[in-house]
């Protein structure tokens, strides 16, 4: 449930964006939604709102959870003061490569692998399986961020339906494929050491 969380200021993003626009009264002040700036706002709002309750609810933010605000924030910024799309479509490429950087870099750096960091509390795996899957990941994201450039400076008419539906459709397919290929390894756990606490 936590990974679509990160969706809520997306889906919002792309029903502002889809909006004919049309000017509203908020607080006494006259606003304009529909289009691709307005929607950017409503994203830095609801990326603030959904990420602030989190915080205040769980008392800590994950680091891809602050990574992706920094990104929203900063992106969006540079949207809404240069008034230029271009570097709101940089932000999710951006994350998604930085994403496949730190899963790459923690097969050199640190004495556990991300994924086994993220999910080495609910599984215990032979340590082949947790390096295929961190390069799975990298490969996602990896591929994930291409497809997003890709889209974004090739088909400009549908970039922000891919940017929320492709993205979420190549998420759960990756999940999908993740606990297809994790299904096929766990009775392997009976021949793996027991896992320690950190």
């Amino acid at each position: 449930m936590k990974q679509f969380i990160d969706f809520i200021p997306l889906f919002l993003f792309f029903i502002v964006y889809k909006l004919d626009p049309r000017t509203v009264e908020v607080a006494g002040q006259q606003v304009t939604l529909g289009g691709i700036f307005s929607a950017t706002g409503v994203l830095i709002a609801s990326s603030i709102i959904v990420y602030g309750i989190l915080f205040i609810t769980q008392r800590k933010l994950e680091k891809s959870q602050w990574l992706t605000l920094a990104a929203c924030l900063v992106f969006g910024s540079l949207t809404l003061a240069f008034h230029s799309e271009t570097f709101l479509k940089w932000k999710a490429p951006v994350v998604n490569w930085l994403f496949a950087l730190a899963f790459a870099g923690s097969h050199f750096i640190g004495d556990r692998l991300l994924i086994k960091r993220l999910m080495g509390h609910a599984l215990t795996l032979p340590d082949t399986v947790w390096a295929r899957l961190n390069v799975a990941w990298i490969v996602f994201f990896l591929f994930s961020g291409a497809a997003n450039l890709f889209v974004a400076f090739t088909f400009q008419s549908i970039w922000v339906d891919f940017k929320v539906f492709g993205s979420l459709g190549m998420t759960l397919l990756f999940l999908v494929g993740q606990g297809i290929y994790l299904s096929r390894h766990l009775h392997d756990a009976d021949t793996t050491t027991p896992k320690t606490e950190d």
